[in-house]
């Protein structure tokens, strides 16, 4: 039955509450007289009984005006109380008005008091009753799963509300670092020391964990993590403090582990005068705008006010979506999104004079290294060839600055694709050489990062699918380490590098301990709730399998070719001291290159990469897919 009154419309549900109250109120005041005299009638009161019928009269109003019976019964909270108080409170002043202009004599005045306890205990009592059986009801009902929180602070205590009122989640247990939050309960529900976590856990049948800690570090994250990792369990995480305020998220809205948690490392803060320097009131223009780098950098660039941004992008569905994304979340912010090559000098050098140009990122690149091994020409003639068309165009159009996206493979590349990015590094270095013989007044800045989460070709999106799937997941091989960075702080880099930068000058971040790509697979395995399968747990759920290293693949990557670094005004920014080629000699190596490749005579190029980029040390296994077909 009571079932059934939950599903009343709002107004009846008011109107029963209404009619609640309008019986509980003469209650408590005919408890109040009675227990006042005892248990025993006065005579003299019968003549006025009408008095225990007329206090709903007055008091229903002042309800109604304090807002009472808008309150939603099953998120009611305890400033219900306050507004019982004041409502009682009221009643009572009124009936000692009525009491003493009607001259009820015979009603003990004492009574008035007991009135007022009553009402309260009556009217706050039914809405926690109330509020009891509903929260009970939907326990029963719903198919909630029980959970537990680390973290019993305002955070963890606010997502045990939120869930509670969204009904998926029930939870069961709180786990905290604080050794004097343990023992205490909070809405029933026990704080726990975190070295219990599998006894609690297994205890209350909970099969999730829900990290409630948004502004603890990632270092933190990183040390809970490795903590939890042997338990085998699904965690998740509330989004952050930054994430909640500006209203991006709700504190019910529970994410997946971010990897950046696993990594450990916390983001390198951008500097905002170095952020503004190259792009406030400026023509800005991005190549690549439609890539994981460049599309990163658009939504960088137009939080600084630029005076128009250029999209100038190769594919038109990449150029169409960054185009509709900023055109949503920057429509102040003046644009124009054009398609071209970066091969194609008469396209650039109108672009650049038409829109007077002054700054320009240069993401466009192929970066994928198995595709660039088995099509090397398309490799050079995009990445390096691409890199010195757009420097010319710059050049010749007066831009003030130019930023090459680099890579950390370009460092003693083993690769093809690591070769061409060091060659178009060193095309840069022979034009900001030669800056006093050519009179040009572009500064060629070039910044170099190891590998970027969520990018296309990244491990991890890789590791997120194959484990949903259930496996297996693929490893190259079992030491191979990378350096890593999230999506963000490499646009941040590239545009504070590029407002650093005095002309040929590399930049590499401090991005600190390498991770093990083995290591990082088996972590998000046991986070998603499963076991690694290997020899010592062979009933496992996912297995973790090498497949060997792809060609021109390294084990370990680098960022600086030697060891001569000086420091920034930046601390986690750093200036590589490297050598460069003379423009005469450059210029040799780059005709030749030029005629292999209009020839596609991939060995020939091949061959040459290796005499401009001299630390070059191919892969046996590279080789073009057109000319062995041939």
């Amino acid at each position: 039955m009571f079932a059934k009154l939950l599903n009343f419309s709002r107004h009846n549900k008011m109107a029963l509450l209404m009619l609640l109250d309008a019986v509980l109120l003469p209650f408590a005041l005919w408890c109040a007289v009675y227990l006042r005299l005892g248990g025993v009638w006065d005579p003299k009161l019968t003549p006025y009984l009408w008095i225990f019928a007329v206090p709903p009269l007055w008091v229903i109003p002042i309800f109604i005006k304090l807002g009472l019976y808008r309150a939603v019964i099953r998120f009611l909270d305890d400033k219900v109380v306050l507004t019982v108080f004041y409502g009682v409170t009221l009643a009572v002043l009124v009936l000692t008005a009525v009491i003493v202009m009607a001259r009820i004599s015979p009603f003990p005045r004492s009574a008035i008091i007991i009135f007022w306890m009553f009402a309260m205990a009556y009217i706050g009592g039914s809405r926690f009753l109330l509020r009891g059986l509903v929260r009970t009801l939907d326990a029963v009902d719903s198919p909630n799963k029980p959970v537990a929180i680390y973290g019993a602070g305002r955070a963890g205590l606010q997502l045990m509300m939120a869930l509670q009122a969204a009904r998926e989640y029930r939870v069961v247990a709180f786990f905290d670092d604080n050794p004097a939050l343990w023992g205490r309960t909070y809405g029933g529900i026990a704080v726990n020391d975190p070295s219990r976590v599998a006894e609690v856990m297994a205890a209350k049948k909970a099969g999730e964990l829900l990290l409630a800690m948004p502004s603890a570090s990632r270092s933190r994250h990183r040390e809970i993590l490795e903590a939890l990792e042997p338990l085998r369990l699904p965690i998740r995480r509330l989004p952050g403090l930054a994430d909640l305020v500006s209203g991006e998220v709700r504190v019910d809205e529970l994410k997946e582990v971010d990897i950046e948690d696993l990594l450990g490392r916390d983001p390198v803060p951008p500097m905002k005068d170095l952020l503004a320097r190259n792009i406030e009131g400026r023509v800005v223009m991005v190549t690549g705008a439609g890539g994981s780098i460049g599309s990163e950098l658009c939504r960088q660039i137009v939080k600084h006010r630029p005076a128009r941004i250029v999209l100038f992008e190769l594919t038109e569905y990449a150029l169409y979506a960054i185009d509709h994304e900023l055109a949503q979340t920057a429509p102040g912010v003046p644009r124009v999104a054009l398609l071209g090559s970066v091969l194609d000098y008469p396209r650039l050098a109108s672009v650049m004079q038409a829109f007077g140009v002054e700054t320009v990122y240069h993401a466009a690149a192929y970066k994928h290294v198995p595709m660039v091994e088995h099509n090397p020409v398309a490799g050079i003639l995009n990445n390096a060839f691409g890199t010195d068309t757009c420097a010319r165009a710059a050049e010749d159009c007066g831009v003030d600055t130019f930023v090459l996206i680099s890579t950390d493979k370009a460092v003693r590349p083993t690769n093809v694709m690591g070769a061409t990015k060091r060659l178009a590094e060193l095309t840069l270095q022979a034009r900001h050489a030669d800056r006093a013989a050519s009179g040009s007044r572009t500064r060629f800045v070039m910044v170099r990062f190891g590998n970027v989460l969520g990018s296309s070709g990244s491990v991890v999106p890789l590791f997120k699918k194959q484990i949903k799937h259930g496996g297996p997941v693929t490893v190259t091989h079992p030491d191979i380490t990378r350096y890593f960075m999230t999506i963000p702080e490499a646009a941040q880099l590239v545009i504070q590098a590029g407002a650093m930068g005095e002309g040929g000058d590399v930049f590499v971040l401090d991005m600190g301990e390498p991770v093990k790509i083995a290591d990082l697979a088996r972590r998000m395995v046991h986070l998603s709730g499963l076991e690694v399968k290997d020899e010592q747990h062979p009933h496992g759920d996912i297995e973790i399998r090498y497949a060997g290293l792809r060609p021109g693949e390294k084990l370990y990557e680098e960022l600086l070719i030697g060891a001569d670094v000086l420091p920034t005004e930046h601390a986690r920014i750093m200036r590589a001291q490297e050598y460069c080629l003379s423009r005469s000699e450059l210029d040799h190596h780059l005709s030749a290159l030029a005629e292999a490749c209009q020839a596609l005579d991939a060995a020939r190029a091949f061959a040459l990469m290796q005499q401009v980029v001299h630390e070059f040390q191919a892969a046996d296994a590279t080789v073009d897919w057109v000319s062995r077909a041939q």
